[in-house]
């Protein structure tokens, strides 16, 4: 999977159908097939950045291992 923002790999899972880009440091969740990108505020809170994005580009593509 790539970050929509900044298209980078490195992705950690950090829950159940959410991830964490440890390039630009959002965090998305998974819900019916698509990415919500959240920013990480310094309170804690998140704010949405879908608006950013089609949702074709929250649409992930998995990559496949050993092809």
């Amino acid at each position: 999977m790539h970050c929509p923002n900044c298209k980078g790999k490195n992705i950690g899972k950090i829950g159940n159908q959410q991830f964490y880009c440890w390039n630009c440091f959002i965090e998305l969740s998974l819900f019916n097939g698509v990415l919500n990108v959240h920013q990480v505020e310094l309170d804690g809170s998140l704010s949405s950045l879908n608006d950013l994005f089609s949702e074709d580009e929250r649409t992930p593509q998995w990559e496949q291992f050993g092809s």
